[in-house]
């Protein structure tokens, strides 16, 4: 049993940057719904476009003949290494650009799961690194998070265990959405991803 559990823990991505590009991979190799259900936690969310459980929207969706190309462009990690935001770039098979955002939560085998995605189309591409830029939150002090009072339609957010990163999403009753995420400088929360999505129009 300790055998075995090495054995997935050294098969599982190191990083979640490690997990971001072999889900991409994933995808290329075994189809674009395939690799995001095979990655996707129990109660990930997804946007389609709001919010929607993504195991169900995903259940019986075939794979499209080419899948999205997609590639991190930064990653933010909370101290405790338990949690990560990626944003990055994707490119659709048309032609179209855009960029992504995703939350990926570490499992208890070391590997990762993505808790949230989302997304939205832009006027160029977003660049492509040879490696994306990594911040992990600063170790030390204590940032006590506050309660919600915003009033909107709907909302999602989470938090590390050590709570040095935060993210939350909003989706108004317009149908517009944002995500943000914050992580610890030592002093303060400092906002790092702020993504705005307009409403589709009708």
């Amino acid at each position: 049993m300790i055998l075995a559990a090495l054995i997935l823990q050294a098969a599982a991505p190191q990083s979640a940057v490690d997990a971001e590009r072999a889900f991409a991979a994933a995808a290329q190799a075994k189809g674009q719904w395939t690799a995001f259900r095979e990655t996707a936690a129990p109660d990930a969310v997804m946007f389609q476009p709001g919010p929607v459980k993504a195991l169900d929207w995903m259940k019986g969706k075939a794979d499209p003949p080419k899948a999205v190309e997609w590639w991190p462009t930064e990653s933010y990690v909370s101290c405790d290494g338990t949690l990560a935001v990626n944003t990055g770039g994707w490119k659709r098979p048309n032609g179209t650009v855009g960029y992504f955002t995703t939350v990926w939560q570490r499992q208890a085998d070391g590997g990762w799961k993505w808790v949230m995605d989302h997304g939205d189309v832009t006027n160029a591409p977003r660049e492509k690194p040879l490696e994306p830029k990594i911040v992990r939150a600063v170790c030390g002090g204590i940032y006590v998070p506050s309660g919600n009072n915003d009033r909107i339609s709907k909302v999602g957010s989470g938090l590390s265990k050590d709570t040095s990163l935060i993210w939350k999403w909003t989706v108004r009753a317009d149908g517009s959405r944002d995500f943000s995420a914050n992580i610890w400088n030592g002093n303060g929360m400092t906002q790092v991803v702020h993504d705005v999505v307009a409403a589709e129009t009708p």
